[in-house]
């Protein structure tokens, strides 16, 4: 589990991802989801898009690899993505960084500051919530 100061602003450590249309395809089938928006790029080139976007679990699942990977095994049980914005589509043939940073720790509980942007900028936004070791490194003491 993450070990922090009550102070926060740490940031977690950063994701690289690249998406390409056989991605898109892929969490197509995993999903059932083969809306033409995101599968089929002659139609998807009609859309307001102009391509083929990612499905929005895509960045999702991105964010909780970033918080699996920074707070452990724990967030799966006790931590939450709130306040998650779709500003931008994620689009294939890009790469994108996903971020976060540690604004407040509390009562072992760390809100952070989430983000997937891509080369044009921000494409989610959100805050998360995420159980962290108190100074003890998460083990209760014994007199």
């Amino acid at each position: 589990m993450a070990q922090m100061s009550a102070g926060g602003s740490d940031r977690v450590p950063t994701l690289h991802k690249r998406v390409t249309q056989d991605t898109i395809d892929a969490w197509a089938k995993v999903s059932g989801d083969y809306n033409p928006l995101h599968t089929d790029p002659e139609f998807a080139a009609t859309s307001r898009f102009g391509g083929t976007i990612a499905h929005g679990h895509l960045p999702l699942a991105w964010l909780c690899e970033l918080l699996v990977g920074w707070a452990g095994m724990p967030w799966l049980g006790g931590g939450e993505l709130l306040e998650v914005r779709f500003v931008a589509p994620v689009r294939p043939g890009e790469d994108y960084k996903v971020t976060g940073t540690v604004t407040t720790v509390e009562n072992e509980r760390a809100m952070i500051d989430v983000e997937v942007a891509g080369p044009a900028g921000a494409c989610v936004r959100g805050k998360a919530t995420a159980p962290v070791a108190g100074p003890s490194g998460g083990k209760e003491s014994t007199p």
